[in-house]
């Protein structure tokens, strides 16, 4: 091989490889389907109550390549299912959610750390009920991979936070309701 033909060989091979380096992130539409806010707490010591949020929408934008993402999640507060008619609607009165002030909860990602190739913890920034702070969603499961059903690139993630009911103006009996609750977040996610 002449050195002109070595030069391109090798001029074409690193055009390859930072063009693979330099990935652009893609964005990822949240399945309704399949993606649901649960929130648990102590009710009264006797039981550890569990219900969910059963109307979110968001994004997550990953970059698989340079190992950074961001997610942004809308909570419809007027979706809560506590299992009960009756608890749904005192739940969202002004002393709880006030979802007729109040009708979603966000949270958008500040920074995503991720452990080898999964993101490990997601901060960012919650806010209920017009009050905003910060929390860091633990991430217990991740899963990237094409869609057995829809034929495109889907992710999936668990990840959980626990924050203080009563920093976000919704501490009614707090403490014989316990101030502690723990916000998970099962999500599936499809390129779109």
């Amino acid at each position: 091989m002449t050195q002109l033909t070595k030069l391109f060989a090798a001029a074409s091979l690193a055009c390859v490889f930072a063009s693979s380096a330099f990935a652009a992130p893609e964005t990822y539409g949240l399945d309704p389907n399949h993606t649901f806010a649960n929130f648990s707490y102590s009710h009264m010591g006797l039981s550890s109550q569990i219900s969910k949020f059963s109307k979110t929408s968001g994004t997550v934008v990953y970059d698989k390549v340079a190992k950074t993402g961001s997610v942004d999640v809308i909570i419809d507060m007027k979706s809560v299912d506590t299992g009960s008619n009756l608890f749904n609607g005192h739940i969202q009165g002004g002393d709880f959610l006030d979802t007729e002030k109040y009708p979603t909860a966000t949270f958008k990602s500040t920074k995503v750390v991720f452990e080898g190739d999964k993101p490990a913890t997601i901060e960012g920034n919650l806010t209920i009920k017009g009050v905003t702070k910060p929390v860091t969603l633990t991430v217990t499961h991740f899963k990237n991979m094409e869609h057995p059903m829809l034929k495109k690139d889907a992710i999936g993630a668990n990840a959980s936070t626990a924050i203080k009911r009563t920093e976000f103006n919704a501490g009614k009996y707090a403490p014989l309701v316990g101030d502690d609750v723990t916000i998970t977040i099962s999500l599936e996610a499809v390129k779109q």
